[in-house]
């Protein structure tokens, strides 16, 4: 693998396959100890609970550990220039998981730093929950490729690191976004790209209904991200017609499963009740962070060939 994970594109399609089956092995028959005496910088300018929970008790469950770094610690850029927070962190840990506003942050981490950095959230993508994301679905369907995963809402970092991972693995994603919400055109053409060579295919759709019909997997996040909350209004009127409800559903194919990456905001992306539905898979989701980032730890920070 490379040294850092920045972008889901960072992998290959085999090395999703590998994380996948090490990350489904991990949680069947429980982890080795292969980390003790290795330390994890959580270094965050957003809050989190799955994110620094899920990283914090993999690092604790492979013999490790993880130092918290909240942002009023870090100052990314304002308190410290970002490449002198990199190589002094580098003198300490063995790596560092990044959770921020910016994604150029992430690329001066990566940059001068000398232990794996991984995005464990920035504003272009969202890897680790993807991951997780096609582990749950694996973990259900006994299978990626060939398999139809609908996004409906906002073209944000969980849909861009959604249709890079569906497109290694060989999966056909929708997406039906509100004018001005879409994916963004660099991540849509990266995605193409990918697909076109791994059997899948990339399609954008205005209409919910007609991104749902059929699908194995109906997707959906919430409408305003963090950093978003002066859009909140206007983004509410916009998407006024894309909350997943039974009725969109209803269109996909009967043992379809619904996604949500959590937090949600019941009565706006989606229906109240829906997590609760038999379809609904969310919980499992935010478990297999867990599963998926020992796996993710263990290949970063052990040497290769360990």
């Amino acid at each position: 693998m490379n040294k850092d994970l920045l972008s889901v594109s960072d992998l290959s399609p085999k090395e999703v396959e590998d994380l996948i089956e090490q990350a489904l092995a991990m949680k069947r028959g429980g982890a080795l100890q292969c980390l003790v005496g290795k330390t994890l910088a959580l270094l965050f300018e957003k809050p989190s609970l799955r994110t620094r929970v899920s990283f914090d008790l993999a690092m604790q469950q492979l013999g490790g550990h993880a130092i918290y770094l909240s942002p009023e610690e870090v100052g990314l850029g304002k308190r410290e220039p970002v490449g002198d927070v990199a190589r002094v962190m580098s003198r300490y840990v063995d790596g560092i998981a990044a959770r921020t506003f910016s994604h150029q942050s992430l690329v001066d981490l990566a940059k001068y730093s000398t232990v794996p950095v991984i995005n464990a959230l920035s504003d272009l993508e969202h890897p680790c929950q993807a991951l997780a994301d096609l582990l749950t679905i694996y973990e259900k369907k006994g299978r990626l490729s060939g398999l139809v995963l609908a996004f409906i809402g906002d073209g944000n970092n969980v849909a861009n690191s959604l249709l890079l991972g569906s497109s290694l693995a060989g999966m056909d994603f929708r997406m039906a976004s509100p004018v001005g919400y879409e994916i963004r055109k660099e991540v849509l053409g990266q995605a193409r790209d990918l697909a076109a060579h791994d059997g899948g295919q990339v399609q954008l759709f205005g209409e919910p209904q007609e991104a749902a019909r059929g699908a194995d997997v109906v997707y959906t996040d919430v409408w305003t991200s963090m950093g978003q909350e002066l859009e909140a209004k206007k983004r509410r009127l916009a998407f006024s017609l894309y909350q997943v409800d039974y009725e969109i559903l209803s269109l996909a194919k009967s043992d379809a499963l619904f996604m949500h990456p959590l937090p949600a905001h019941h009565g706006e992306e989606i229906c109240e009740g829906i997590l609760e539905s038999p379809q609904s898979v969310v919980f499992d989701q935010a478990e297999n962070r867990l599963h998926l980032q020992k796996a993710l730890l263990a290949r970063m920070l052990l040497p290769a060939g360990s």
